[in-house]
C-alpha cells in the first residue's frame, strides 16, 4: 500500500527543508523553570518559528527536546500533551507554513493527538516498525497502535507519519541480523507515508551509498533527518525526497541555543539551487 500524501502538494516545492523548533523544557520535565512558565517557552518557540520562516524554510517541526531525559512512550504525562498542544496552538494561529510534531520517545499517539487538534500535517516516529534500545530502554514498534489510533481520529487523510529506522541515539544489536534494506521495508511494510534515514547521532548525517540504495528500493518518501548541512548538501539532498534540519541552523550546532536566522538564509540559498528552483 503506497502512501496518498503528495509532498509537493502539502509543501508547495520538492525537496522540501523542514526546520526544528526545539522547545524549552516544559512541565514536568527536571529542567522545567515554572517562574517563567509556558509564557517563556511560547515566545521561544515563535521567535525560533519566526527565524526559520523568514529564512525561507518549507515547514516547521515541534519537539520536546528540552525534556530530558526523556520517558518511554507509556509513560509520557498529560502535561507534556498539553504543553506542546498550547505551543502548537500559538504557532499555527501566527504561522502559515506546513507544521509536524515529534514527541520524545516514540510518544507517537501523543503526537497525533497535538497534531489532529492543531492542523499539523505530520507527526514523526522514532520506531513505526521493529524495536531498538534507547538511554530510556527497549522502545518497541509504535505503528500497530498508531495507525489504529489515526484511524479513530478520523486522521488518515490529513496526517502522515514519517518512520525513522535505525534511528540515531540508540542501538540496534535487536535489528542486527537485519539489513538496513530489510529494516526500510519494515517500515514501508507497516504503513509509514515516508522513511526517515539519520546517521548515528544528532548533527552527523546518512551515509551517500545508504541512501542512493534506499531510494532505489522503497517506494514511499524519504527524508534526510540528521546531518544535512550547507558542505553536503549538494551530494545528499539530490538523493532524497526532503530532509529535517536543526543542528545545522544553530550556533556550534547545539540544539540550547536558538535558531540564527543567517544560518538558514544562507542553507536555504543553497538549497533552492540544489533544487533547481532558485
Amino acid at each position: 500500500m503506497v502512501s496518498s500524501f503528495n509532498f509537493r502538494h502539502i509543501f508547495g516545492t520538492e525537496k522540501p527543508i523542514i526546520g526544528m523548533i526545539h522547545l524549552r523544557p516544559l512541565p514536568g520535565a527536571p529542567g522545567y523553570r515554572p517562574e517563567a512558565g509556558m509564557p517563556d517557552i511560547i515566545e521561544a518557540a515563535e521567535a525560533d518559528a519566526r527565524r526559520l520562516i523568514e529564512g525561507g524554510i518549507d515547514g516547521v517541526q515541534i519537539e520536546n527536546q528540552g525534556d530530558r531525559p526523556f520517558l518511554k512512550p507509556a509513560q509520557i504525562g498529560f502535561e507534556t500533551v498539553a504543553a506542546v498542544t498550547a505551543v502548537v496552538s500559538h504557532l499555527r494561529q501566527r504561522f502559515q507554513v506546513p507544521m509536524g510534531v515529534n514527541i520524545h520517545l516514540n510518544g507517537v499517539n501523543q503526537a497525533l493527538a497535538i497534531a489532529a487538534a492543531t492542523g499539523c500535517q505530520w507527526v514523526r516516529a522514532f520506531e513505526l516498525a521493529n524495536a531498538y534500545i534507547a538511554e530510556a530502554g527497549v522502545i518497541e514498534a509504535a505503528g500497530p497502535q498508531a495507525l489504529r489510533y489515526r484511524r479513530f481520529l478520523q486522521a488518515e487523510n490529513r496526517i502522515m507519519i514519517l518512520g525513522d529506522f535505525h534511528v540515531k541515539h540508540g542501538s540496534h544489536q535487536i535489528t542486527a541480523d537485519k539489513s538496513l534494506i530489510a529494516q526500510a521495508q519494515d517500515v514501508e511494510a507497516a504503513l509509514a507515508d515516508g522513511l526517515i534515514l539519520t546517521g548515528h547521532q544528532t548533527g552527523s548525517p546518512p551515509r551517500s551509498e545508504d541512501l542512493d540504495v534506499l531510494r532505489k528500493t522503497i517506494k514511499i518518501p524519504m527524508l534526510i533527518g540528521s546531518g544535512l548541512s550547507r558542505q553536503n548538501i549538494q551530494d545528499l539532498l539530490p538523493l532524497a525526497d526532503g530532509a529535517i534540519v536543526g543542528s545545522s541552523f544553530k550556533l556550534q550546532g547545539d540544539l540550547r541555543n536558538p535558531v540564527d536566522g543567517s544560518l538558514v538564509e544562507s542553507f536555504m540559498k543553497t538549497a533552492r539551487i540544489v533544487r533547481g528552483d532558485a
